[in-house]
Parts: structure tokens; C-alpha cells; sequence
């Protein structure tokens, strides 16, 4: 059995590559490398440099590789850089995704897991927040995955896909043995920004709202250390691969950090002081969402790095090594 992993050269994608070496399986990558990395993928995987939404290039990858099994990363996810650039967003995250699914489905593909992401849910009126939840996106990005949630369901219920859809909460840590961290320049995700303020390659860290209905007036986010969440694509594959049925799961811990929090517990790791500075409310952020990962620890998935200044650790490690090599 094959496995295919589209955006493989991707953070979390990349991460879930390097789980699935470690016990034994050597996946297939398709990346179109927008935002992977090429040396993201260690040389024992086959990678191939392409669109998902190219059907000729997929059913080939399919066929030749035998696959059986699609895990899906590609995508945008910046979700204000949706709100700017919507269509675009539709176009990569929905679209997109609607031609992988056709196209998995000429493949025959029995298992399909699917990345989406907690900003379907918005601003949950109830928190620990369940999966029974009614979606209400916040932002083009958040309606996206909600799209294609929605597609991956009436595609399984007409063809008779199984899927896991797994709906991230914020990501964050680095491959703890020190093989892969979060290299995409540019990047938003707070604590990689915190770290690269702390490692004077920014000027100061940005808070965007602090006057949300939360204890210190900052976002509350649940974040999950990436090794764990490629485990837990481990762990949802092999529930599919056993006769599982089709299902929607949260994967978080449980535990929120608030902005203000998370720029401490940074500071303390580092070991340095740095300025923090508000800004306004970014669109399409929610005040506070945490995971209830009841039913994914249901299937097995045990976390192992549940504990932010390890996770700060790990992710800062990664950040030292990408200083030294760009000195």
C-alpha cells in the first residue's frame, strides 16, 4: 500500500512525510513548491513538481505508484491574506481540491485524508469546542476548507470515498530530532514570529487586537506541536485502513494560550526580552478556540509533546539553525 502526500514539501506535510519514514512506509510528494521546500523531502521520497489540480499529472502518480491512499496538505492558509485575495483562496483550497477528489476517484482511492482547519468553526458559542459544532467561518479561507469539507462528505456518500477530515487548531514546534521546523519566509504563525523577533530578525512583535472578550484582552489559540499532529494523520489512516468509517475530528489539545501568554513563555525559553506592540484587530480573526480531541484520541492518537515551552523550544532550535545558515 502507497500513499500519496500532496504539499509534502509543506510544514505540517512535511512533517507527516518524516512520521511515515519512521515506521517503515515511504510516501509519494507532490508539491507545486510555492511555499514547500524542495529540501524539505529527504532523497529516498519520490517527489514530484506539479499542480493537484493537473488530472493527467495525479492519475499518473496514481497509477504508477500504485497509490491507494491520498493524505491532502496543499493549500493557502493565511487567513488574512484571504480576506484581501478571496478568489484565490477558492481557487487553491476549493477548486483545487475538487479536482483531486475527481481525479482520486477515477484513481479508485479507497482512503483520503483531508487537512482542514479549526477556522470553520468561527467564533464557537461553546468552548472546548466539538466537532457537532455548527460551522460559521470567519473568513474566505475558513469557508474554503468548509467547501471542501463539505464536497469530501458527498463525494463519500455518491463514490464511496472514506475519508478522515482533520481540523487543525494552530500549529506550531519543530521535528524535535531536529530534521525539519517551519522554513517558509515570510510566515504569520505567532510563535515562529515571536522567535524570529526574539532572534533580533524582527523589530518587534505585533499583537493585532487587545481588546477581545478574553482574560488579558488577546486571542486565545489551542496549539499543537506538528510532530504530534503528523502522528495524528498516522493514527487516522489506520483507522481507514481497518474499515473505519468516514469522519470529522478535531485535533488540538485542549488547552488555550492566549497572544500575550505565548510572547512570555517565548521570552522565558529564549532568555530574551523584546518589544511587543498593538496593532489593530486583523478581519477573520476569532476571539478564542480550543480543541475538544475527545473523539481523535478516541482512535489512538496519544499527543507526546502536549506542553508549550517544549514545543516553543523545539520550534526555537529550528529557528537557531536557520540563522546560522543563512550567516
Amino acid at each position: 500500500m502507497t500513499i500519496l502526500i500532496t504539499g509534502g514539501a509543506g510544514f505540517i506535510g512535511g512533517h507527516t512525510v518524516l512520521a511515515f519514514l519512521d515506521r517503515g512506509e515511504i510516501p509519494v510528494v507532490l508539491d507545486d513548491l510555492s511555499s514547500g521546500c524542495r529540501a524539505s523531502v529527504p532523497s529516498s521520497v519520490p517527489l514530484y513538481v506539479g499542480d493537484i489540480g493537473d488530472p493527467e499529472l495525479v492519475l499518473r502518480i496514481l497509477q504508477n505508484h500504485q497509490i491507494d491512499s491520498v493524505l491532502h496538505f496543499a493549500a493557502r492558509i493565511v487567513v488574512a491574506e484571504s480576506v484581501i485575495d478571496p478568489l484565490h483562496y477558492y481557487l487553491a483550497n476549493t477548486v483545487k481540491t475538487h479536482a483531486l477528489l475527481q481525479t482520486a476517484i477515477k484513481g479508485q482511492i479507497r482512503n483520503f485524508i483531508f487537512s482542514s482547519s479549526a477556522a470553520v468553526y468561527g467564533n464557537p458559542a461553546v468552548t472546548p469546542v466539538r466537532e457537532t459544532a455548527d460551522p460559521a467561518p470567519l473568513s474566505p479561507y475558513g469557508r474554503s476548507k468548509l467547501m471542501s469539507e463539505q464536497m469530501l462528505a458527498d463525494a463519500g456518500a455518491a463514490y464511496g470515498l472514506r475519508y478522515v477530515a482533520l481540523r487543525y487548531f494552530n500549529v506550531t514546534g519543530a521535528d524535535p530530532a531536529g530534521r525539519l521546523g517551519q522554513s517558509m519566509p515570510g510566515a504569520t504563525h505567532l510563535i515562529k514570529v515571536a522567535l524570529e523577533t526574539a532572534l533580533r530578525r524582527r523589530a518587534c512583535l505585533d499583537i493585532y487586537g487587545a481588546d477581545y472578550p478574553t482574560p488579558d484582552g488577546t486571542c486565545v489559540r489551542d496549539y499543537v506541536h506538528v510532530s504530534d499532529l503528523a502522528r495524528a494523520h498516522l493514527a487516522a489512516l489506520d483507522y481507514l485502513r481497518r474499515g473505519g468509517e468516514s469522519r470529522t475530528l478535531n485535533c488540538g489539545y485542549g488547552r488555550g494560550y492566549s497572544v500575550r501568554e505565548v510572547a512570555d513563555a517565548v521570552r522565558t525559553v529564549a532568555g530574551v526580552n523584546f518589544e511587543i506592540r498593538e496593532a489593530p484587530r486583523r478581519a477573520g480573526d476569532p476571539a478564542s478556540i480550543v480543541a475538544d480531541p475527545d473523539q481523535l484520541m478516541k482512535l489512538g492518537w496519544q499527543p507526546r509533546f502536549n506542553d508549550l515551552p517544549t514545543m516553543i523550544e523545539h520550534a526555537y532550535k529550528w529557528e537557531k539553525r536557520l540563522v546560522a545558515a543563512a550567516a
